[in-house]
């Protein structure tokens, strides 16, 4: 399997995972080769070689239908990612940039708060998939 941050580190996979995300988040089941192609204004040849970039990392996964298939996100190999980010958040800010004591704290309290409960939210979304 590729390294996961290799397969995110290009911009036009980034694109279609966002776009994957934005549609389930509307509650679509699936986003097709043409749907993708049409919204991001990139050619088939090349959307089909990022996504099976992607289907290769398990980044996506396909359900087919006929003669059409149908893309959906696919989270869990983000956890890699979310993992080596989360402690960065935690960092005391530089000496140079540093806030007075009460902001600091407050930033610092805000920050930690904040990573925590986004992969606390992310962890639950990815044991009730489509929910």
């Amino acid at each position: 399997m590729a390294d996961i941050f290799d397969v995110i580190a290009d911009g036009t996979r980034r694109d279609i995972l966002q776009l994957l995300l934005d549609r389930e988040t509307r509650g679509d089941n699936g986003t097709s080769v043409s749907q993708i192609v049409y919204t991001l204004g990139v050619s088939q040849p090349t959307v089909s070689k990022h996504l099976k970039v992607l289907r290769d990392a398990e980044l996506v996964s396909v359900r087919e239908e006929g003669q059409h298939r149908y893309y959906s996100l696919a989270t869990a190999p983000l956890d890699q990612v979310d993992d080596w980010l989360v402690p960065f958040f935690s960092v005391e800010p530089a000496p140079a940039l540093s806030l007075p004591e009460p902001a600091a704290h407050a930033a610092d309290v805000v920050g930690r708060a904040a990573a925590s409960a986004k992969h606390a939210v992310a962890s639950a979304l990815r044991k009730f998939p489509g929910r």
